[in-house]
């Protein structure tokens, strides 16, 4: 990892920090207003979702299929988050798939930390945000994303990472200064705060906390060799990544929430977006291969291009 790599990742995770110090300065003021929180939601959604359907469900597990346009939409979104651009996204999850709690994961927080409550530590903290300074963005591109890697448009995307994260907080300042009638501070800036930086944080933690906590504290219930598991609590916040040990039993699944109660927006999305075909071969589990899972001794985690240049468990 170059130095200016290490100062942007450092930068986006105190500037966002930074912000959240700001909006509670504000709130010992006055409350938070609707129209910030309306762009607020607004934002989170749109990026969270271009992250969790796009990057992951999609474009790392190839769960669905659908249009070009709505794949390079979903890109777009999901640079937004500032997570990281699109192909090094998920040439990282790919690899976290191949390694999971492994040396070589970019992520665990049991490989390589040590023992006692010190590893334990050093672990979470690495697979939360220590892996932002050390192993993010490190992945060869192509070996695990070589799809992603001979499509020029995505390219073109991943290119454009940096305007991208600008957009991101423009968008919200525009919406506030149109939403409040061309208010520059009560408008816009306020708008820019909850809807840019807040956002981004709040994105940024739910995400990382799928590296660390669902690989740390929760439950389990299929016979896999790594440490995920599944936290109900963060299921809604993560739009549905939280059922994490679903997702490592069978990675290729769209829908990570496999049980009624087990709540998934990221699979209901894609389920209208089935109803309105704008998707297509859609992986589901069924009840006889969840049962199947269960009893289930064996798994395989390596990645193998096929001749059709997806991927597949």
């Amino acid at each position: 990892m170059t130095r200016l790599e290490r100062n942007v990742n450092i930068a986006a995770v105190i500037v966002p920090f930074g912000g959240v110090i700001a909006a509670a300065v504000l709130l010992w003021h006055q409350l938070l207003g609707p129209r910030d929180l309306m762009i607020l939601l607004f934002m989170y959604l749109i990026t969270a979702l271009g992250v969790t359907v796009g990057y992951h469900r999609l474009l790392t597990h190839r769960a669905f299929k659908t249009h070009a346009w709505l794949s390079y939409t979903l890109a777009v979104l999901g640079s937004m988050s500032l997570q990281g651009s699109v192909i090094d996204w998920v040439a990282d999850h790919r690899k976290h798939h191949t390694f999971t709690d492994e040396e070589g994961d970019p992520h665990s927080p049991h490989a390589g930390h040590g023992a006692g409550i010190k590893g334990m530590l050093r672990g979470l903290w690495h697979a939360h945000v220590g892996w932002l300074f050390s192993t993010h963005g490190q992945a060869s591109s192509k070996r695990f994303a070589p799809d992603l890697v001979s499509d020029p448009k995505m390219r073109a995307i991943n290119r454009s990472f940096p305007k991208l994260a600008l957009l991101s907080l423009g968008l919200p300042f525009l919406l506030g200064l149109a939403l409040s009638g061309g208010s520059l501070v009560a408008g816009g800036l306020g708008a820019l705060l909850w809807g840019g930086l807040v956002r981004v944080f709040l994105v940024h933690h739910v995400t990382w906390s799928i590296n660390s906590i669902c690989h740390f504290f929760g439950r389990r219930r299929f016979a896999t060799d790594d440490e995920s598991t599944n936290v109900f609590w963060l299921a809604l916040p993560s739009l549905g990544e939280a059922w994490h040990h679903n997702h490592h039993a069978f990675p290729r699944s769209a829908f990570h929430g496999l049980r009624w109660y087990e709540l998934d927006p990221s699979g209901w999305l894609i389920l209208a977006l089935e109803r309105a075909g704008l998707a297509w071969d859609v992986v589901k589990v069924t009840p006889e291969g969840a049962r199947a899972k269960l009893a289930s001794k064996l798994r395989t985690r390596t990645w193998r291009p096929s001749t059709r240049g997806d991927f597949s468990e």
